[in-house]
């Protein structure tokens, strides 16, 4: 697995490409590191729908 967590900058789009939010697209929002040592993000679609997701789940598309 790709860590992505230094490619990741707010406002990048990206792709995800695991996890439950699987074939999604949007832009990164809210970059956060959880306890655990997980960087987590919030993406935000295009139909204005947010959700959250590991950044390992995601490509940033540049």
């Amino acid at each position: 697995m790709e860590d992505n967590s230094g490619k990741i900058k707010d406002g990048a789009k990206c792709h995800v490409v695991r996890g439950t939010h699987k074939g999604k697209k949007g832009v990164v929002r809210d970059i956060n590191k959880s306890k655990g040592g997980n960087v987590t993000i919030t993406v935000v679609q295009e139909n204005g729908v947010r959700f959250k997701t590991l950044a390992r789940n995601v490509e940033i598309q540049e």
